[in-house]
């Protein structure tokens, strides 16, 4: 339990370190050579619901912590940061299609970064003032999975930067 706690009050004094760094201007699109697939999402989204335990069951520690916890994974330690390959990202809990590869862009910040959602359903905005900071959170649009925040400092065409934490992502690559 202790060092549970420990590794807690450390993750979140790296990602208040970091912020700053996540608020950067300095982002390099690293897939502008690729067109974004078509990806259609089955509409109207339906809602997944389980309880505390049943998540618990299907996620593993630190995809719980984050995705159910709201909590924030270490800056720069995720697998998906230097991915380059074509294909969809997708919620790690509920495998909902989120982002395309060909929004990723290199933000400096230390998590991957989009420039835009495969579909405005697939990622819902919550105002989030947590730690005396204003920002807006983006969860996922069928189990409400914290995936990370949006800010406006992003790439053209959107101008956004969806940062997102790698732990609650899965990739699925697809031909090239």
């Amino acid at each position: 339990m202790k060092n549970k706690i420990v590794i807690n009050t450390l993750t979140l004094f790296i990602s208040l370190v970091t912020l700053n760094s996540c608020t950067s201007q300095n982002s390099k699109l690293s897939h502008q050579d690729q067109k974004a697939a078509p990806v259609v999402v089955q509409k109207p989204i339906t809602k997944i619901s389980k309880t505390k335990e049943e998540w618990s069951q299907q996620l593993n520690e630190q995809e719980f912590y984050v995705l159910r916890e709201k909590g924030t994974e270490r800056p720069w330690t995720g697998d998906l940061l230097k991915n380059k390959e074509r294909g969809i990202y997708t919620c790690a809990a509920c495998q909902l299609p989120l982002f395309n590869s060909g929004t990723k862009f290199e933000s400096g910040t230390g998590w991957p970064s989009f420039y835009d959602a495969i579909d405005k359903d697939v990622v819902i905005e919550h105002e989030d003032n947590t730690y005396g900071m204003s920002r807006v959170e983006v969860v996922c649009g069928r189990c409400d999975g914290h995936l990370g925040h949006v800010f406006d400092d992003g790439p053209k065409p959107t101008g956004l930067r969806y940062c997102i934490n790698s732990v609650s992502l899965d990739f699925e690559k697809t031909d090239p």
